[in-house]
């Protein structure tokens, strides 16, 4: 069994070898004991590594599964600097949301893009929007932003609307404490459009309630970092 992989963190496991969380194309977020991976000599040791495209290999069909294999496929950018530190957000939000051994090809294929993105210095406010939204879909904790849940018509971009987490956007009301977003936000990050600053400010304050609201109180550690170093 082989597959595209990333390891997403690692920790130690007995004397000489390490628990990986590894994202995977086809079989999700799965935890393999890597063997003597701490030993000095080992080959791991200099493989797994984070932001690394992997081609790993498995056996054991248990919730720990044991690795066999993993080369080093290449062809991509290393992170360094911010994007270093976003992509450690990526990883601390795909842990944070996924469930272990449930597929996300769409979302594996996302991930790889935005650490290309991220290595090439594309904008990371937007790069960063659009994988949490691609993030909250795809773990099935969002659906169309652009449809009204009240009117059950697509948004006005001339009204101000709130986006509920369990039921979907609405019109705004004087009581509401959840961010307020123009329709013409939601239409535009819907189309992947963040050029516009209004958009690009009122969808980093709609992803960061969302996301709060469903880590429930749960902090996200390299968040904090950003928010604090870029307000990102």
């Amino acid at each position: 069994m082989g597959q595209p992989g990333f390891v997403l963190h690692s920790w130690p496991y007995k004397e000489t070898s390490l628990i990986v969380d590894v994202l995977t194309r086809d079989y999700g977020r799965i935890a393999l004991i890597a063997k003597g991976a701490k030993r000095p000599h080992s080959q791991l040791r200099s493989v797994l590594q984070t932001f690394q495209p992997l081609h790993v290999g498995w056996s054991g069909k248990a919730d720990l599964r044991t690795l066999i294999a993993a080369d080093w496929v290449g062809g991509m950018l290393p992170l360094e600097k911010s994007a270093l530190l976003c992509g450690f957000y990526l990883n601390e939000l795909l842990i944070k949301f996924l469930l272990r051994d449930e597929p996300h090809p769409a979302l594996f294929d996302h991930y790889v893009a935005t650490l290309n993105q991220l290595a090439h210095d594309e904008p990371a406010a937007i790069v960063l929007r659009q994988f949490e939204l691609s993030l909250l879909r795809e773990s099935g904790l969002l659906g169309d932003l652009t449809l009204c849940t009240v009117s059950r018509e697509l948004v006005r971009p001339d009204l101000t609307y709130i986006v509920d987490p369990e039921r979907g956007a609405r019109p705004a009301m004087a009581a509401d404490t959840a961010p307020r977003v123009l329709g013409q936000t939601l239409l535009a990050m819907q189309q992947g459009d963040y050029s516009d600053q209004t958009v690009q400010y009122q969808s980093k304050m709609l992803m960061r309630f969302l996301l709060a609201y469903h880590l429930h109180g749960t902090s996200l550690n390299t968040r904090q970092i950003l928010i604090d170093l870029q307000n990102l």
